[in-house]
């Protein structure tokens, strides 16, 4: 059964709906896409249909070309075959009638000369014997004199020595193609061998034109059709010519170009030493000649760039249509989602636009506000008159470019501050049509203002009522930032005051410039982090214009505009100083009275040691007496007595001066000063006492000691006092005679990386008890019954004033206490501060 006709035609719609929908499926952008790319793919698939029709025909041509040219050449090189084995032939038949010696050197001539007069590609023959000399030659009238042979020559050296050699081992013809030197004509050489009884006799040699073999070697119909040339195995040319190369234009058309056809093949029986080229005359102008393809070409070219400048147009188009679509959408949820309420306004008063910001604050819709006119629904009764009047000078242009604040009621009644700016509103032909009014919400910033403004007074008021001075200028200016009452009380509303604390402070600070009469920061730009983050410096002055002691403590800050400032708060010290000055006097008065009550405590010893120079003067006072009144006496014996008598008053004197020295009152006076003096002075004094107390003294000062900054006289005060001591600890412990030792030593040595000269008494008494070591240097404590406690704490006092450390310890023998040691150190680099120089209050 046949179908029927509606059938058909069903089946052949039914892909059409299948593409509409497909169609319709698609974005309108891809749509446009596809509508502008289908013609021009089909004006290229048009275009590369017609290049692929040219190409295959000219491709058709250049094989039925090829072929061709390998067919004529190899019909001429099967000529050039023949042309040379008929040459061979009779070559050989004229080695073998020499060879049976039918034939003498002058019928060879005879015969060479026929066969080359005969035959125009041989040149020369030779007849060349056994021992490689001539016998015979005849050459053409065209071969050069210079390349002739004549008969009792040697072969040429290089030329055809190897193949007479090969030759002669074979037994057999070979070719062979000697070297050119300079112009010579390119020859091809056979060389035939000649026997004489199965012996090698020599050679018949003969030459053959490359040139005249190529010319008549050729057919003619072959030569007509294309460049025929020869060849050496190396592709030199030897004869005939060859098609130059292709130019620049003929390289830029390479694509629709083939090349030109060749074929080239080896002549035998030569071998691959000769080649036989022939290359095709180029007769056809190609695909790119054919004027056809150019027409094609340019009208599908010029298709396709109107096809592509229209998709572009269009393109172009699409995207400023989304731009515009993108940017309307951004200023729309832009206006949505900022918080600044916009308002429009016509000429006449007319609300014509509110975002939705502006409803938001108001609480009203926009289908309620737009339309309406003065007086408002957002505005508050009370204000009304104001508003109005603010309205009519935004109609009639007189606006404040800051803006004005105003009050807004909303929907449910409550108010809030806002802020309103209004600017023209300006149509895209430059036409006023209206104004744009902006209006913000205020009232959080104007609390935050309020408490800001409270909290800067309560913060003036607290600076202004502290009883320091406070104030803050930036670097390289002499503008005053800052001053609080107290600065203002000093110093006045200038920053001579500033400047002459930080100077005198010896606080860094960068000089002025000429940058700062422009009132620019001379550090803008410069990493000013580590400046702020700095420790603030602290240092004590006085102000002769007021007569005051200030302490002066700098930092520096970076100031509200970000310039570096600097702050200083000077404090009133001047009561404290009185106070330190009064107690650096009640200290010094402490120690003449500790070096008296040592002296006290010394007196009886001190008596003791007066009475034996005192006894000896009067004993020899007497006794001179006695004699002088006998006239027993004579004068040797009378100046002998009398010297004896002045060095026992000398040494009552010295007792006496060293006793003065020491308890003398005096300002402290540092100076470099021997640490063996200073033991020797000591160890005098307080031998004395330890003497009295039967205790035994020994001493021992390092070599080459360096010399201490030091006041000598507290640094023996200190000695002595340990000395007492270490002789009170071993008369309270009844140590026996051989016990009874104090050993005192000063050595150098290194603490803490630094080096100090350590002056150490070692007894050998009870020691110290653990409740009387915690408060050993506490002031006013004694173990004694008669002791006042301040000796001790005098001897730390005056080590620490040189900048040195005191302790204590006891010397054990396993678990008794056999001793106890005293230690103090003094630095030896003398880099003590001028502060310490002052004693750090602590007197002579």
């Amino acid at each position: 059964m046949q179908d029927s006709p509606s059938h058909e035609l069903h089946e052949a719609a039914a892909p059409v709906p299948w593409l509409r929908r497909w169609w319709r499926r698609q974005t309108p952008g891809r749509q446009d896409r596809y509508a502008m790319l289908a013609p021009l793919a089909a004006v290229l698939l048009f275009l590369a249909a017609i290049i692929s029709a040219f190409w295959y025909l000219r491709l058709e041509e250049i094989d039925r070309e090829q072929e061709a040219v390998r067919r004529d050449v190899e019909y001429g090189q099967q000529r050039l075959r023949l042309r040379l084995l008929e040459r061979q032939e009779q070559l050989m038949r004229l080695a073998r009638d020499v060879s049976n010696k039918d034939v003498d050197a002058e019928d060879f001539v005879g015969r060479a000369e026929t066969l080359v007069t005969q035959y125009p590609e041989l040149q020369a023959l030779a007849w060349i014997d056994e021992r490689r000399r001539l016998k015979a030659a005849y050459a053409g009238p065209s071969v050069p004199t210079a390349q002739q042979r004549l008969p009792g020559d040697l072969l040429r050296s290089g030329e055809t020595e190897a193949t007479y050699s090969l030759v002669r081992d074979l037994q057999q013809p070979v070719y062979s193609q000697p070297s050119r030197n300079g112009d010579a004509v390119p020859l091809l050489q056979l060389h035939v061998p000649l026997a004489d009884q199965a012996r090698f006799a020599g050679v018949i040699l003969g030459e053959y034109s490359i040139d005249s073999l190529l010319r008549y070697g050729v057919p003619a119909e072959v030569s007509a059709r294309y460049a025929v040339s020869l060849l050496d195995g190396k592709g030199r040319l030897l004869a005939g010519q060859s098609l130059p190369p292709r130019g620049p234009a003929s390289a830029l058309l390479a694509w629709a170009t083939p090349q030109a056809n060749e074929f080239e093949v080896p002549v035998s029986p030569v071998g691959n030493g000769l080649v036989l080229r022939a290359q095709a005359y180029r007769t056809s102008l190609g695909v790119v000649g054919s004027g056809l393809f150019w027409l094609v070409g340019t009208l599908s070219a010029m298709t396709a760039w109107m096809l592509i400048g229209n998709w572009r147009h269009t393109r172009r188009r699409m995207q400023a249509q989304q731009a515009l679509i993108a940017e309307t959408n951004f200023r729309r949820a832009m206006e949505n989602s900022m918080l600044t309420g916009m308002r429009a306004l016509d000429m006449h008063g007319r609300i014509t636009y509110v975002n939705p910001a502006f409803c938001q604050m108001t609480g009203w819709s926009e289908a309620q506000l737009v339309g309406r006119t003065a007086p408002f629904p957002y505005w508050p009764e009370e204000d009304s008159e104001q508003l109005a009047a603010r309205l009519d000078d935004e109609l009639n242009g007189r606006t404040l470019p800051g803006g004005f604040q105003v009050r807004v009621k909303r929907r449910d009644g409550s108010l809030f501050d806002a802020r309103m700016y209004v600017s023209p509103l300006i149509d895209p032909k430059g036409h006023q049509t209206g104004w744009m009014t902006s209006m913000t919400d205020i009232t959080e910033p104007n609390r935050i203002r309020e408490q800001l403004q409270a909290s800067h007074e309560r913060f003036t008021t607290v600076l202004e009522a502290l009883d320091a001075s406070v104030s803050v200028a930036p670097l390289g200016s002499e503008e005053l930032l800052f001053a609080n009452k107290l600065y203002r009380l000093w110093f006045g509303q200038h920053t001579v005051g500033h400047l002459q604390m930080v100077a005198q402070a010896g606080v860094p600070d960068t000089p002025r410039s000429d940058e700062s009469l422009d009132e620019v920061d001379s550090f803008v730009g410069l990493p000013t982090g580590q400046l702020t983050a700095a420790q603030s410096e602290n240092a004590e002055i006085f102000v002769p214009e007021l007569g005051k002691w200030l302490e002066v403590r700098s930092r520096y800050l970076n100031w509200v505009d970000g310039r570096l400032a600097q702050m200083v708060i000077a404090t009133d010290i001047t009561p404290r100083r009185h106070a330190e000055e009064q107690s650096a006097a009640q200290a010094e008065r402490a120690q003449s009275a500790s070096r008296l009550i040592t002296m006290g405590e010394m007196a009886s010893s001190v008596a003791h040691e007066l009475n034996q120079p005192l006894t000896a003067i009067n004993n020899y006072c007497n006794g001179l007496v006695s004699r002088i009144k006998a006239g027993q006496i004579k004068q040797d014996d009378l100046l002998l007595a009398l010297d004896k008598t002045a060095r026992q008053a000398q040494r009552a004197g010295q007792i006496i001066q060293r006793i003065r020295s020491f308890v003398r009152r005096s300002e402290p006076n540092r100076a470099p000063s021997d640490v063996a003096a200073m033991v020797a002075e000591a160890v005098e004094l307080a031998d004395i006492e330890l003497r009295r107390r039967n205790v035994r003294l020994s001493h021992y000062v390092a070599a080459q000691l360096p010399k201490l900054l030091v006041d000598p006289i507290l640094i023996e005060q200190v000695l002595v006092n340990l000395l007492k001591n270490a002789a009170e600890s071993i008369d309270n412990a009844h140590r026996t005679t051989a016990q009874r030792s104090v050993e005192l030593r000063a050595i150098l040595r290194e603490v803490d990386e630094q080096a100090v000269v350590e002056f150490s008494v070692v007894d050998s008494g009870k020691g110290l008890a653990p409740e009387v070591m915690d408060r050993l240097y506490e002031a006013f404590f004694s173990t004694k019954a008669e002791g006042m406690g301040i000796g001790l704490n005098l001897c730390r006092t005056i080590v620490e004033s040189h900048q040195g450390r005191m302790q204590a310890e006891n010397i054990y023998n396993g678990a008794d206490v056999v001793g106890c040691r005293f230690s103090f150190w003094i630095p030896v680099s003398g880099a003590i501060s001028s502060a310490a120089n002052k004693d750090a209050g602590v007197p002579a």
